[in-house]
């Protein structure tokens, strides 16, 4: 196998869930924070929580899925989910990405 080929594994996407919305990243604020531009139009003010924060590194330009707030749901939420260029792909091809 040759160093910069990867085999790509099949899996499951993860699907938006109640309450949940697929948004592309924009700007990274600091300190777990981003700036999420999400599907229903809204830019929120999205926080990594503290189990993703090592894990998971998340770019400008990525697909996210993140989960609104209780209150300020207009302005804040916590990210959920980060997609691969290939799953992110997928979403758009599905109708579930519309940005």
């Amino acid at each position: 196998m040759s160093r910069g080929h990867q085999t790509q594994e099949v899996r499951r996407v993860r699907t938006p869930r109640r309450g949940e919305i697929p948004g592309v990243v924009e700007q990274i604020m600091g300190h777990g924070k981003l700036k999420v531009r999400c599907a229903d139009g809204h830019i929120r003010l999205g926080r990594i929580p503290g189990k993703m924060k090592k894990r998971i590194w998340i770019r400008e330009g990525d697909v996210v899925l993140v989960k609104p707030w209780e209150f300020q749901s207009e302005e804040k939420a916590d990210i959920v989910w980060r997609y691969t260029r290939t799953e992110s792909n997928w979403l758009e091809r599905k109708g579930y990405l519309k940005l």
